[in-house]
């Protein structure tokens, strides 16, 4: 990458189009990664990829690096075990490199909750909490259990408190411990298993290095996503991260104090480079330029700051869901959204439908085609570009 330093006599000034350009190229979306490069690398710059939908984890990927098909994420994730899938940030399911979880567990454990959101007869008490990770814990160590198989035991090793079905989900009520699922996951203490036949498995995640100290976690996450997502403020972080704005605002001044970030003047507003890291791409109009297709619950879609600069005019209200990033796909052209898609696939056919909210030109379109047959790739499957109205809803 050329790339020179926008370093100014105070805090450095940085540009939108050079916050779009340095993050595009380093998601691997200015030009994607070349054929083998490692999907755990690309995953890790990323700062891990949605898998809520394993099939818009694989295009996430995919999408990233030359010659890679859905097969390659899997076998990465069942075979090679280089990726995990697990509770990540925001408690949601991810894929991340195994290499890094020591970072990751010690800093997301280490990130306050907002409160529960649950009834006070319903919660479970910080000592609960605890014993249901450690049941899990040594519930699935040397196995894989399936979530039933998981609950008997961990009710087994708590108690019927555990177990009560008094946890309103999805049209039903879980049982009790099912709270900190996601806590379990962000310890450490379980990771998904290979699918059993329908049923989903889990169990515990590679060995790895002793973790790091929670302030030690919390600085390599915070660098991390700079490098990714930078500039960004205390409360971009807070609201990637779900976490409390003003614990948010704790943490950047204590990394500030240390040396560990440096501010930044980006478009007149205060934000946060890792320290050190101030190169931006020397051309961010050649950076950008062109169009390109993101799914479900992308991490750039999501990550990238703020958020009414990326989604500008017409985009917020069409490619958000009440201002929430992830529940639709993204065509971004000249580096923002710019439309919608949908993907609808029969056998080994697939037919990619993308609503552009602007004019395309005829060199956009064939570009268009190129990113769809993309898509195909991944998915082993043949694409066909349909241009037109997308008529589904969010997340569909």
């Amino acid at each position: 990458m050329t790339a020179k330093s926008v370093r100014g006599a105070e805090a450095m000034k940085v540009t939108w189009e050079q916050a779009s350009a340095r993050r595009a190229e380093r998601q691997f979306l200015g030009a994607p990664a070349p054929a083998g490069t490692p999907v755990a690398e690309v995953v890790g710059a990323m700062l891990g990829a949605h898998a809520q939908v394993l099939s818009a984890a694989e295009l996430s990927v995919g999408l990233r690096v030359e010659g890679v098909a859905r097969a390659d994420v899997r076998a990465a994730l069942w075979e090679d075990r280089t990726l995990v899938k697990t509770f990540g940030p925001r408690g949601t399911v991810h894929l991340l490199p195994t290499a890094e979880l020591p970072f990751w567990t010690a800093a997301l454990t280490a990130i306050p909750s907002g409160g529960s959101q649950f009834a006070p007869d319903v919660r479970l008490t910080d000592g609960q909490a605890e014993q249901v990770v450690a049941a899990v814990a040594a519930a699935l160590e040397g196995t894989a259990l399936t979530l039933d198989e998981l609950s008997e035991e961990v009710v087994a090793r708590t108690g019927p408190w555990a177990g009560d079905l008094v946890m309103p989900a999805f049209q039903d009520m879980w049982p009790r411990w099912r709270q900190v699922m996601h806590r379990a996951g962000q310890s450490g203490a379980l990771c998904f298993g290979p699918d059993r036949g329908r049923k989903v498995t889990y169990t515990r995640p590679p060995q790895f290095e002793p973790l790091p100290s929670a302030d030690a976690g919390l600085t390599t996450l915070v660098r991390h996503y700079l490098r990714a997502y930078g500039p960004a403020s205390p409360r971009h972080f807070a609201k990637w991260a779900a976490a409390p704005g003003a614990w948010s605002d704790r943490l950047f001044a204590s990394l500030a104090a240390s040396g560990e970030i440096e501010e930044a003047d980006f478009e007149g507003e205060p934000t946060w480079l890792a320290a050190g890291d101030t190169d931006f791409p020397e051309d961010p109009a050649r950076v950008l330029r062109g169009v390109r297709l993101l799914p479900y619950f992308d991490a750039y879609g999501i990550a990238a700051q703020p958020r009414e600069r990326l989604f500008p005019g017409a985009a917020y209200e069409r490619a958000l869901a009440r201002g929430q990033a992830g529940n639709y796909p993204l065509l971004l052209v000249d580096g923002v959204v710019a439309g919608v898609w949908h993907q609808r696939r029969r056998g080994r056919r697939t037919t990619v439908t993308v609503e552009p909210l602007v004019r395309l030109t005829a060199g956009q379109e064939r570009e268009l085609g190129e990113w769809a047959e993309r898509v195909g790739e991944v998915l082993e499957a043949e694409a066909e570009l349909a241009i037109g109205k997308v008529t589904v809803g969010p997340h569909a």
